[in-house]
C-alpha cells in the first residue's frame, strides 16, 4: 500500500493544481471491505492524463482502488507541492550579492596589503639606530596611500566608516610613536587650567 501511494504520489508531483489528496474507506460492492480509495476534493480523475505510467482503465470509475494486507493506513494523506525554483527576485539579489561580495573582498585586501606596507616600513625604521627625518616622507606616501584607499572603501560602503577611521588612526598613532622614539617630534606640554 505505501508503495502505491508512494508512486501516485510520485506521479502527482508533476506540475498539477492538486492541493490536497484525501484516503477513504470505500463502500462500494466492487471492493472488499479493507480497501480504500483516493479522491481529490470535488474533481474527478476522469480527466486526468499528466502521467504516462498510469494506464487510462486506472482513472475510468473516478477513484483507485487499493487493498491493505499488512497494516491498517491512516484515514488522510495531504500532498502539497512546494516549488524548488528560487523567485527571479532572489535570484537577482543572490547575483548581486556574490558581485558585492567579490568587489569588497578585493577591495579590503588591498586595504591590508597597504596598511600592512606602511606598519613593515615604519617598523624598519624604528628599528634603524641612525635613522633621519627624511626617511619618513616615502612613508608618509605610503600613508597617503593606504588613506586612499580606506577613504574609498568607505565611500562605496564597503567599510564602515567608524572602521576606516580606526584604521587611519593606527597608522598615524605607529607613525607618530617612531617619530618621538627617535626624537623628530616632540609633543606640546599639556596644560591644565585650574
Amino acid at each position: 500500500m505505501a508503495a502505491a501511494v508512494h508512486c501516485l504520489s510520485s506521479c502527482f508531483a508533476l506540475p498539477c493544481k492538486f492541493r490536497k489528496l484525501s484516503l477513504a474507506a470505500s463502500s462500494s460492492s466492487a471492493c472488499s471491505s479493507s480497501s480504500y480509495s483516493i479522491h481529490s476534493n470535488s474533481a474527478t480523475f476522469n480527466s486526468l492524463s499528466f502521467c504516462t505510467n498510469l494506464s487510462d482503465n486506472v482513472f475510468s470509475n473516478g477513484f483507485i482502488a487499493m487493498s491493505t494486507n499488512q497494516r491498517p493506513i491512516r484515514r488522510s494523506v495531504v500532498c502539497e507541492v512546494a516549488s524548488t525554483k528560487k523567485a527571479d527576485s532572489a535570484a537577482k539579489r543572490a547575483r548581486q550579492a556574490e558581485k558585492r561580495r567579490i568587489y569588497n573582498k578585493a577591495r579590503k585586501s588591498e586595504i591590508k596589503t597597504r596598511m600592512k606596507k606602511v606598519l613593515e616600513a615604519l617598523d624598519v625604521l624604528k628599528k634603524k639606530a641612525d635613522a633621519q627625518a627624511e626617511e619618513v616622507l616615502p612613508i608618509e606616501k605610503l600613508i597617503a596611500e593606504a588613506y586612499s584607499v580606506i577613504d574609498k572603501a568607505v565611500k562605496v560602503g564597503t567599510l564602515h566608516r567608524n572602521t576606516g577611521a580606526r584604521r587611519k588612526s593606527r597608522l598615524a598613532r605607529r607613525k607618530k610613536a617612531i617619530e618621538i622614539h627617535h626624537g623628530w617630534y616632540k609633543p606640546a606640554p599639556v596644560e591644565l587650567n585650574a
